[in-house]
């Protein structure tokens, strides 16, 4: 279940970066901040991971 998390946190900080990526390339303020309100919740969700992780450890 942990990798299934930090895959996931992983691929939504990626998408996240496209998108702002894009909307800086296109202009579009409203996808720039999409794409860094997910990057930010992946990070949120990895940190929550490593946390984990430290616990078990």
């Amino acid at each position: 279940m942990a990798a299934d998390e930090k895959t996931e946190a992983k691929t939504e900080q990626a998408k996240g970066k496209i998108k702002e990526v894009a909307g800086r390339a296109v202009g579009n303020e409203r996808l720039t901040a999409e794409g860094r309100a997910e990057q930010t919740k992946g990070d949120a969700r990895q940190a929550k991971e490593k946390a984990k992780d430290a616990l078990t450890d």
